[in-house]
């Protein structure tokens, strides 16, 4: 089969790799319909994520049929479509039953990390039970990928961590796709503003259309002196970093309001300095989170309801034979104007 290989930093090639097999009765291959890129996978190749070995498959986002089914595998059987979780759990160790699957004692974010992942053209499933959700034959694909990681990820680690609520005021730092996909999702609870901030113009547009209620330009204007002035001088009650490097980080401490949240959603690859010298008397909260996953069923009904649309986020369409020029085009988001990149085995 055909699958992309990590090879080290700044290191990965299209390869032919043996087909997996089934090593656990829990486990299912699922043949790969649609897969993505997240932007970890870059953080991956930067050399920020070190669990993920050289010669590893990369990938944790995806839909698909499965092919083969473990004999203990009780849910699915092949030929069922399925979307594939990014985080894989037992449910039943101790965190599972805490409902912090990303800390599952044998599962977790192991896929495209520590086991091979979904960008080929079949991948093993451990937990294939809990680890993937049933999906109409005639649903949207290209949709449901959405829901495999950016969604649950922007609803959990940043909204519901950020303790968004109605009448509330949001900054999200980051226009990316995990920073939109948090745009989406925080207006479930109707908050009065949700702030909008990069330096992307593109992006910031498409923002606005996504419902942001005022989109701020760090190229052109002071971030927070802007945050300052739409919320009287107060600052924003839920802060979202949605980038992962110190001076967004740092930029999010500068815009909460005392009592707020600032909700890390970011891969953070080198330390970001907590100015505890201003924020001690603030009555803050820093939160930091890996996605559960444990808001998946939830999203799927809002998407088979009509009432979230995640393929807007989709903006370039490859094959997997041209997985070299989709990482290429995400890679310079700022000159293509990527967002999610949809990837068709």
């Amino acid at each position: 089969m055909k699958a992309l290989v990590y090879h080290g930093p700044g290191k990965c090639s299209l390869e032919d790799r043996q087909q997996p097999a089934i090593i656990d009765p829990t486990d299912a291959i699922v043949r790969v319909t649609r897969t993505t890129i997240c932007g970890t996978d870059l953080h991956i190749l930067k050399g920020d994520v070190p669990t993920c070995e050289p010669g590893r498959i990369l990938g944790h986002e995806g839909v698909g049929v499965i092919h083969e089914a473990g004999s203990a595998v009780s849910s699915f059987k092949p030929g069922d479509h399925v979307l594939i979780s990014c985080i894989s759990s037992c449910g039943k160790c101790e965190y599972c039953r805490r409902g912090m699957y990303s800390h599952c004692a044998t599962g977790g974010w192991i896929l495209g990390n520590r086991i091979d992942g979904t960008q080929a053209e079949y991948v093993r499933i451990p937990h294939a039970d809990t680890s993937l959700y049933p999906i109409m034959p005639n649903a949207d694909e290209d949709a449901l990928v959405m829901l495999s990681d950016i969604l649950p990820t922007g609803f959990e680690c940043g909204v519901l961590n950020g303790k968004v609520e109605p009448g509330s005021t949001v900054a999200i730092v980051g226009a990316g796709p995990i920073g939109l996909a948090a745009l989406l999702t925080a207006q479930f609870y109707s908050p009065a503003r949700i702030m909008m901030i990069d330096r992307d113009t593109n992006r910031l547009e498409m923002a606005h259309r996504f419902g942001a209620t005022d989109c701020i330009d760090v190229g052109a204007v002071d971030p927070q002196a802007a945050v300052m002035k739409l919320t009287e001088g107060v600052g924003a009650d839920c802060v979202i970093e949605a980038v992962g490097v110190p001076t967004t980080f740092e930029l999010c401490e500068a815009l909460v309001a005392p009592g707020g949240t600032i909700a890390n959603i970011g891969v953070h690859g080198i330390k970001a300095d907590i100015h505890l010298e201003r924020l001690w008397d603030r009555n803050i909260a820093i939160t930091t989170r890996l996605v559960d996953t444990v808001s998946t069923p939830m999203l799927l009904k809002t998407v088979r309801s009509g009432r979230l649309d995640p393929k807007q986020l989709i903006t370039h369409r490859f094959k997997l034979e041209e997985i070299g020029a989709a990482y290429d085009t995400f890679g310079r988001a700022a000159d293509t104007h990527a967002l999610k990149v949809l990837i068709e085995t």
